[in-house]
């Protein structure tokens, strides 16, 4: 994978809405977006779920500056869709009527854009808009902070969007690598310090071990991290299983 040279600057999930985090609907988006980062070489680092308060909103945004963050849900024009409003505050920009978005809505509802529809062309002062394929109603941006509507069949088009016209173009990346084996029978706990000995030796990279223990005992162990680091640790640990008479087989 490829992960942002930046020193702080991350890529984060945002999912806004009642619905999701009372299991009246279930969170689609985090295991799409994952999956299209990692196809175009980039790792999420955080997710986050957010009712539909503004001010609860506006805190997590807040909190996010300096780091991209992908956001779904809020952005409709119904009471309870105050993304909008919270990403204004979160920015310290007017809510205005954005003149291209307004165009999209009258020409996608003409007179029945108003009075209501009209509303999803409030958006903070200077943001950008993110083409919406399925119905014209964009989304938009403002400091690689990228709103989208809840709706997969829409949002998911908008991440491919932001993707290659925004942070293919504008971040710099590395190669990222993750590699694991396979040991059979064995407890984490008897190998936890050549963990932590791999993890000081290389500072690159994280190790990390899971688990299975149906149909039978199993551990997945693995290292995460730059290219060619993450190589030289794996090496140091299969050869520390060898000398431990720990066997060992590549995924």
């Amino acid at each position: 994978m490829k992960i942002s040279k930046s020193k702080n600057k991350e890529i984060h999930a945002l999912i806004i809405g009642d619905e999701i985090l009372s299991g009246k609907r279930e969170d689609k988006h985090l295991r799409h977006l994952i999956k299209v980062l990692k196809a175009h070489n980039f790792q999420l680092s955080r997710a986050d779920y957010v009712s539909d308060e503004i001010q609860k909103i506006q805190e997590t945004l807040e909190n996010k500056k300096g780091n991209i963050v992908f956001c779904f849900g809020g952005i409709g024009a119904t009471p309870d869709d105050c993304t909008r409003s919270a990403a204004a505050f979160a920015h310290k920009k007017s809510l205005v009527c954005h003149p291209e978005a307004k165009v999209l809505i009258e020409n996608q509802f003409g007179k029945n854009a108003y009075p209501k529809r009209i509303l999803m062309a409030d958006l903070p002062e200077g943001a950008l808009l993110i083409p919406n394929p399925i119905n014209n109603i964009p989304g938009f941006f403002v400091d690689q902070h990228y709103f989208m509507p809840g709706f997969p069949e829409m949002a998911w088009p908008m991440i491919d969007w932001v993707i290659e016209n925004n942070l293919l173009k504008t971040e710099k990346t590395t190669k990222f690598e993750d590699h694991s084996i396979w040991l059979d029978d064995v407890s984490e706990s008897s190998l936890i310090d050549l963990m932590n000995q791999t993890q000081l030796k290389f500072n690159n990279i994280k190790i990390y071990s899971l688990p299975k223990m149906h149909p039978k005992k199993m551990l997945e162990l693995g290292v995460k991290g730059e290219h060619g680091y993450v190589f030289e640790a794996l090496n140091f640990i299969k050869d520390n299983l060898n000398s431990m008479n720990i066997s060992w087989r590549d995924l």
